[in-house]
């Protein structure tokens, strides 16, 4: 017995819907805040002393916003290589809880092309997907490459134009250039909690998450404080809406 289409399993859904072309539609929405925050980081790492080949490639090989701040800032600040490694290390360990909450979608895919999708997620097109995909049985391969090679190629544009207009930008701190990544990501979770009806749920799990990390900051690390927090606030998440 042949498998079901993948767009079979949704309800009232097209194969357009799942396409290539509608991943990089979906995507759209996040590309004013790539470019924001892409030109920022190449300011960043221009003012840090860096070539636009190596922007160019920690845009591509790096591919994380806050990683790359932090790293230019520790490269400028003189820190040692390894000193950079493990902290970029410990900051982007929240993608190992993002692929696995995406992984039950597409347990359907070979691990090697589940290790491509991965590989390109950030923040942003995990929202994005975890919006789309939720209720949902399977995810489209073809539409997570659409939505993710989008981010892809648009942050690796805005990282080298950062780069090439930072030299007239000595201090970015000075037009709020810093403020950039927090801001889309302020952004990103009111559009969330706009979707929602659930207000007193998200409080809830906001305020626990809050609380967790600063806790975590204080008595462990900085890093991680914040994944405790995330695997916290999620845990609270899930029980309350399992057995409410």
């Amino acid at each position: 017995m042949s498998e079901k289409p993948i767009h079979a399993a949704y309800p009232g859904s097209t194969g357009n819907e799942e396409s290539f072309l509608q991943g990089v539609k979906d995507c759209l929405p996040t590309v004013l805040g790539y470019l924001s925050i892409g030109f920022a980081a190449g300011v960043v790492e221009k003012t840090a002393g860096m070539s636009l080949a190596e922007i160019a490639l920690m845009s591509l090989l790096l591919y994380a916003g806050s990683a790359q701040f932090i790293a230019a800032g520790m490269m400028a600040a003189g820190s040692p290589a390894t000193a950079i490694i493990f902290t970029v290390f410990f900051v982007n360990l929240r993608h190992l809880l993002m692929s696995a909450a995406l992984a039950p979608y597409f347990r359907h895919l070979p691990a090697w092309r589940n290790a491509g999708i991965g590989s390109l997620l950030t923040d942003e097109t995990f929202g994005v997907a975890a919006s789309r995909l939720t209720g949902k049985f399977k995810g489209s391969e073809k539409w997570m490459f659409g939505l993710n090679v989008t981010a892809y190629l648009n942050w690796l544009v805005a990282n080298v134009a950062g780069g090439i207009f930072g030299q007239w930008i000595p201090d970015p701190e000075k037009f709020g250039l810093d403020y950039a990544l927090p801001a889309m990501f302020i952004g990103l979770f009111m559009l969330q909690l706009m979707e929602r009806s659930k207000p007193g749920v998200d409080l809830l799990v906001a305020f626990s998450a809050v609380v967790t990390a600063i806790a975590g900051s204080v008595f462990i690390s900085e890093s991680a404080g914040v994944l405790i927090a995330i695997l916290f606030a999620a845990s609270i998440g899930v029980w309350i809406e399992k057995w409410k």
